[in-house]
């Protein structure tokens, strides 16, 4: 892994948000890849939970500024950065006042999911690409943790096509079992088409349950790995058809040297 760049992109990171499987599991391979001699950088949304005073969240003026066309709106991107101690990587916040500064990750005090969430992805995605671009850093590896940044391999594959700086880049999705009930906004397709992307690429998008957003995601990934130890029976079955390699689930006390393999032979 020396030298290679990989990003590292996840709906939820520690230091920053509490432990479970999918925070843990994103900042480990982070670490992982860092102390092999390669090269990382980390992105997650900036959630308004997220206490930018404890953790020294900073503001880029550099890279903030854009704006992000999401559904025929006008959406401004701000961009911090924030390095996790002792570590010595950097991790990116993609933040915007209209889809991150509430006090909660994804549902609302009664526990509904956010009406939002889908416009929110597909900020998330545009303002990653859109961030690296900036830095002009082209990542041999994009590694896509979380269904919040589920979108980013379709944007990738097709909205960003013809974009040089990602033309070598390899993407892998990793699958939790951390989903959510019922569905995204079912205007989903509608705004993914409005950016020019074809309805046949965006099919499962038509019911956007968690299951079927983590399909497109595999659909437009070039490697995928199991992140949790049972993954939803629908994934597990769509697995079986697809020819991309495939990593079955090691827990983050093991996973280094499969990790590793993985990257080298399977996916670089």
């Amino acid at each position: 892994m020396k030298d290679k760049r990989v990003l590292v992109v996840s709906s939820e990171v520690v230091p920053y948000l509490p432990e479970n499987e999918l925070s843990t599991t994103s900042f480990e391979t982070a670490k992982m890849i860092h102390g092999k001699g390669g090269q990382t950088r980390i992105f997650m949304p900036r959630y308004g939970l997220i206490n930018e005073r404890r953790h020294q969240l900073h503001e880029v003026i550099r890279l903030s500024g854009m704006n992000l066309v999401i559904n025929d709106m006008d959406m401004p991107l701000i961009i911090k950065v924030a390095s996790i101690p002792k570590e010595r990587m950097q991790v990116y916040f993609i933040d915007n006042d209209e889809y991150f500064k509430r006090k909660a990750l994804f549902t609302d005090e009664d526990n509904n999911m956010f009406e939002d969430n889908d416009e929110r992805a597909i900020f998330f995605a545009k303002g990653v690409v859109e961030t690296v671009k900036k830095l002009n850093w082209a990542p041999d590896i994009i590694h896509v943790h979380g269904w919040m940044a589920s979108l980013l391999p379709l944007y990738i594959k097709e909205y960003y096509k013809d974009d040089p700086l990602f033309s070598d880049s390899k993407i892998v999705v990793s699958l939790y079992n951390n989903g959510f009930e019922g569905t995204l906004n079912t205007e989903l397709i509608n705004k993914v088409k409005f950016d020019g992307i074809s309805e046949t690429k965006i099919e499962p998008y038509s019911n956007p349950n968690y299951t079927n957003i983590l399909i497109n995601a595999i659909e437009n990934s070039d490697a995928v790995i199991k992140a949790s130890d049972a993954i939803p029976s629908e994934l597990e079955e769509f697995l079986k058809a697809v020819n991309k390699p495939i990593l079955e689930y090691f827990s983050v006390e093991q996973f280094e040297d499969p990790y590793t393999e993985f990257y080298t032979n399977k996916v670089l």
